[in-house]
């Protein structure tokens, strides 16, 4: 056991980062994070603090520099994102953050969407919901901003959907995932109707749910259920069945909370 009277420990520090994590502020750890290219480190400051007017001003600089609007789109907006999901990831910054960052990006996609006659491409289609006899709608619109802002296509089909729409959704836009989200213990059976409609017409698409009504086991019990403990597990979700396929187990295996 070492003897701190004897031992100097301010190498054992630094090596753990315990000393910088005690005294970095949130702006110092951004500044960390940001691209070393000032043009494209103003679009992640903007985004950084969730200055709409800001991620303008900054993408008309790089566009006067003879950018593609739409490469800006995954060269200085993702990114720009991206330092703010890393700070919240490590507990740095919080979800209203979170969600004020994702508006100023989202402002800026469709701002460089305006500067050209191109259309995106998105990442993949997600299709959310709140369950149906639910209206508390705060936690999907939370995912389907952070979905958005990650370069998905989100199809909101809003609170208190029947079943039967949910899987007419699933039918027309092919998703990579469907969510859903239910705060009341009553709504949350909805759930296992919308798996067993899902599997009857062969539709093998991974049903994310989460909410304060659902936990781990719940959602596990049916067969396409895989559950999120917080909204800015969805994009992570989307992004793994991207390049793993549609499993359901290896997600389970990935994504498990307890």
């Amino acid at each position: 056991m070492l003897d701190f009277k004897k031992e100097d420990i301010s190498d054992v520090l630094i090596r753990y980062n315990v000393a910088m994590e005690k005294t970095m502020t949130p702006d110092e750890a951004a500044e960390q994070l940001y691209p070393k290219d000032p043009l494209y480190k103003a679009v992640a400051v903007a985004i950084y603090d969730g200055e709409e007017d800001d991620v303008i001003e900054a993408l008309d600089a790089l566009l006067d520099a003879g950018n593609d609007p739409l490469k800006l789109i995954d060269d200085a907006l993702l990114p720009g994102m991206g330092v703010v999901s890393a700070l919240y990831d490590q507990g740095i910054i919080f979800l209203p953050n979170v969600m004020m960052s994702a508006d100023a990006m989202l402002e800026g996609i469709e701002y460089c969407k305006t500067k050209t006659a191109e259309v995106p491409e998105a990442k993949g289609t997600v299709v959310c919901h709140v369950a149906e006899g639910d209206v508390h709608d705060i936690g999907k619109n939370i995912v389907a901003a952070l979905l958005r802002a990650d370069g998905f296509d989100v199809v909101d089909l809003g609170r208190d959907v029947p079943t039967d729409e949910v899987i007419a959704a699933v039918a027309e836009h092919k998703p990579v995932m469907v969510t859903g989200t239910a705060l009341m213990t009553t709504t949350m059976y909805a759930f296992k109707e919308v798996n067993d409609k899902l599997t009857e017409k062969g539709f093998n698409v991974p049903f994310a749910c989460g909410g304060g009504a659902v936990n781990q086991e719940f959602v596990e019990s049916f067969s396409l259920g895989v559950y999120g403990e917080e909204a800015a597990e969805a994009p992570k979700f989307a992004n793994f069945i991207l390049k793993n396929g549609a499993d359901i187990g290896k997600l389970r295996d990935e994504f498990h909370f307890h």
